[in-house]
């Protein structure tokens, strides 16, 4: 079926496609359009012997006063004619039996032409970066090489994730902010080194929240090439802490050697075997000797067994506090108006029965001294800090947000950089 104009009306055309009807459509005064039903309009009427007569043609006249005065009349009746036809080939498909394939619209089986269940989705977040469940194929960075006490911090933090290494701390942070990684597991105090005062200092610079802590016992290992001999050595190379915590084991096992920092221990191993230094040692875990291919010299040799540190989960977005499970929560505040606001501050846990576990000051770089003038004795200059604080309270408990509400009143600064589940794994110091 086909609707025609004849050409002296060809001003204005404007195209309108429906099924098997090709439409042109103008509208100059007198126009006379002329709709013609092929033989698909006499099947319509009798679709169980469809004739293959002559077509017959039935004019409107827009001009005549008759039905299809305008140009509404005349697609509607357009429709209908195309409605009659799409009946037939219903009612042509359910007699046959059969799919007769009919193309109805550019190559299109309806007049849907893109389908509905083929337009692409729109991007969420989860798209950019998944949130699956605790520890199931989380992407989780952390500072150092394969082989480091990190990578096995983030594994204990989450089994079964995909650890991803960075060279620094910073770019560990912004690993998780520009979505690459889902975590970051990060040390902030060892047993005996004491604070990482360079993640401290990062944790405030990002806006990163701390979603769970996690120890690790430190195991250090004297590490050599295969074949190589202590006698051999004249140097060892590590991270500083690890050096300082082998300080004494060192002595004793005879080594007069150089100490030499690195950035990391596991990073130690592999630049010996990389470099394929017979007189230098590493002190690295048992896992980097594996990896590296390296001999294990001495076993634990760390000076105290009691070895241990502390990491931090961080993640885009804080977690929701409970009140059923231990809980830590980690704030940091600034005051300016000497030293006794900082008594005021800890009378506000103190006064509530909350135990602090760690209190950290960090210069505070902004403004890192405070002149107080005098006109009698001159002018005082004081150094101006952060405060670091964990304590033992979950946020959902009232006691620990009345103390911060009155932390509040004393500090011109107070953030809160999260509350967590604390490690309440089981003591096995490293031997």
């Amino acid at each position: 079926m086909h609707c025609v104009a004849p050409s002296s009306g060809a001003i204005g055309f404007k195209s309108i496609t429906f099924p098997t009807v090709s439409h042109r459509l103008a509208q100059p005064t007198n126009l006379t359009v002329q709709c013609v039903a092929s033989r698909f309009d006499a099947a319509a009427a009798n679709p169980t012997n469809p004739p293959l007569s002559a077509p017959t043609h039935t004019t409107t006249n827009f001009a005549s006063g008759g039905v299809g005065k305008s140009r509404t009349d005349w697609q509607s009746s357009c429709a209908i004619l195309a409605s009659k036809v799409e009946s037939q080939q219903q009612n042509t498909d359910k007699s046959s039996g059969t799919d007769n394939n009919i193309t109805l619209v550019n190559g299109h089986s309806s007049l849907d032409l893109v389908p509905i269940h083929n337009l692409p989705k729109p991007l969420t977040i989860a798209d950019l970066s998944p949130a699956p469940m605790h520890g199931s194929q989380l992407r989780v960075a952390y500072q150092g090489v394969p082989g480091a006490y990190s990578e096995a911090a983030a594994g204990k933090a989450y089994p079964n994730c995909e650890a991803i290494p960075c060279d620094q701390f910073e770019v560990a942070f912004q690993t998780v902010e520009l979505w690459i990684a889902d975590r970051a597991v990060l040390p902030v105090e060892n047993s005996l080194g004491g604070s990482i005062h360079r993640n401290y200092d990062l944790l405030l610079r990002h806006r990163l929240h701390i979603v769970g802590e996690v120890q690790l016992p430190v195991h250090h290992c004297l590490l050599a090439l295969p074949g190589v001999r202590k006698e051999y050595l004249n140097r060892v190379i590590s991270h500083p802490q690890a050096l300082a915590q082998c300080e004494l084991t060192l002595t004793k096992l005879g080594l007069n050697v150089t100490r030499e920092a690195v950035d990391d221990t596991a990073g130690a191993a592999e630049f010996v075997a990389a470099n394929n230094l017979r007189d230098t040692a590493a002190i690295a875990s048992a896992r980097a000797a594996e990896l590296y291919g390296m001999n294990i010299l001495a076993d634990g040799i760390q000076d105290d067994s009691s070895n241990v540190t502390r990491f931090v989960m961080l993640a885009r977005e804080p977690i929701i506090p409970r009140i059923d499970i231990p809980f830590k929560t980690s704030i940091v505040f600034a005051h300016d108006k000497g030293t006794s606001v900082l008594f005021k501050v800890l009378s506000a846990f103190a006064f509530r029965n909350i135990s602090l576990t760690k209190i950290e000051s960090r210069p505070h770089r902004n403004r890192p001294i405070r002149l107080v003038g005098d006109e009698n004795v001159g002018t005082a200059k004081h150094f101006e800090y952060l405060f670091y604080v964990d304590f033992e309270a979950s946020m959902a408990d009232v006691r620990a947000q009345n103390a911060l509400a009155e932390v509040q009143e004393f500090t011109s600064f107070l953030r809160v950089l999260g509350s967590y589940p604390m490690d309440m794994t089981p003591w096995s110091p490293s031997q």
